[in-house]
Formats: structure tokens, sequence, C-alpha cells
């Protein structure tokens, strides 16, 4: 059997100009993250990251915490390194633009203070799974059944290359990692109400840098474990 170690990025700047960048804070939790994974002897076979820059920057704070040097041009997981397979059916969907789509949910304060944010986070994702429309009938930047779709086929075609025997280690984000979970527990389930519940679940509760373990045998991948995160706790221990 092979095994998928599927990781969220480390813990983004937000409140800033980009969000995309990961603080200081999420540099750290993808250094103890590969010390973590280093030190328990995993050796990925293959790496996979998404496109966006958190992604990149947990992988080369992975890289640096298991000891291998990320500035090292030879080494797997730094920019410089072929074979690195970037994909973006691991992205994470537009929450800003979800949000964004709901100006009525948004206070003088949504965009600087985490708790009004994810206030209105949670009501604005609800609408999108649901399919209703944003303000003035406003489209989404992508449809809840669109960002479902191309997360499967993210981790149809990750499952497919690791092969037998191989590991390959992803680093994605939460919302990605929680649509590959809810397609996972019941892999015959169609309805989009009911994969977007189970999806709200895992989502609200991914830590930075959490691990879910997917073992790839003759079936097809099934969830083995969700959001390990031993590797962190206190100050470095984050859901947003």
């Amino acid at each position: 059997m092979g095994l998928l170690l599927l990781v969220r990025h480390g813990q983004a700047s937000f409140g800033a100009d980009d969000y995309d960048v990961l603080s200081p804070t999420g540099w750290e939790q993808g250094r103890l993250l590969g010390a973590s994974l280093a030190a328990a002897g995993a050796r990925p076979t293959a790496l996979v990251r998404g496109s966006m820059r958190r992604h990149r920057e947990t992988l080369e704070a992975l890289v640096d915490g298991a000891g291998r040097g990320s500035g090292d041009p030879g080494t797997p997981g730094t920019p410089e390194t072929p074979g690195v397979t970037v994909d973006a059916g691991w992205d994470e969907f537009d929450h800003l633009g979800v949000v964004g789509a709901h100006p009525d949910l948004l206070g003088d304060d949504a965009w600087s203070d985490r708790r009004a944010f994810q206030t209105a986070f949670v009501e604005a994702t609800r609408r999108w799974t649901a399919g209703e429309p944003g303000a003035d009938g406003a489209a989404y930047p992508e449809s809840w059944g669109d960002f479902l779709g191309r997360v499967r086929g993210a981790l149809t075609a990750a499952a497919a290359a690791t092969g037998s025997g191989g590991t390959t280690l992803v680093v994605t984000s939460g919302g990605a990692i929680a649509a590959a979970c809810a397609a996972l527990v019941d892999p015959e389930e169609t309805d989009e109400a009911r994969l977007a519940r189970a999806w709200s679940r895992f989502n609200t509760v991914c830590v930075n840098t959490g691990v879910t373990r997917v073992v790839v045998g003759s079936t097809g991948p099934r969830l083995l474990t969700f959001n390990e995160h031993p590797h962190v706790s206190g100050d470095t221990l984050t859901y947003r």
C-alpha cells in the first residue's frame, strides 16, 4: 500500500497586505513538523504542493526543519528542485472572495479582527456551499461543486502517482483537506449538501501544519487519520 500525508500550510498573515505570506509562527510550525517527521523516520518518495505562496513556504520550512537545508539546490523540497509537483488542484478556495460576496456580513472590523472575520466566514461559506448567490446575484470565483470536483481530481492524481509502498507528502490548505476527507468518509455520496456538512465539520478544526494520513490500496484511497498535530502546542498551535 501507499501513503498520502496531507499537510495543511503554516499560519498565514491575517490582516497583512498579503495574506498568502507565512507569519513567523507559520514558519516555525513548518520547521517543527519537518523535524518531527524526520525524527519519526518519515521519508517521502514524492512531494506535491498547491500553487499558493503559503504552500511553497511551508514546504521550504518543512525541509529546513528536517535538517536538509532549504538553501541546497539539490535537496527535495526547495523551489529550485525539479521533482516537486505543483498541482493547483490542491489550492484553497477563494475564501476572501466568498466572504466579500456578502457585504452584509462585513462590519468595519471584519478584515482586521479574527473573531469578527470568523463569524462572517462561517455564514458566507454556508451560503456558498448551499448554492446561495452573493449580493445582487453575484457569482462566486468558484462554485462549491467545482471546488469539490477539483480537490477530488487532485486526490485521485496523487493517489495514482504514489504507487505501492510510496509515500507522497502534499502541502495544501485546510479547505482542500476537509473536502478530501468529506469525500473519503463516504466515497459513494454525491449529494453536495451532505458533503458540505461533513466538509464544514472538518474545516473548522484543521490545525496549521496538521497532518492527515490517507492509505492508498487496491480499493483506492481511504482515510486513516485526520489532523495529527503533536509537533505544535501553546503559541505554535493555531487554527487560522
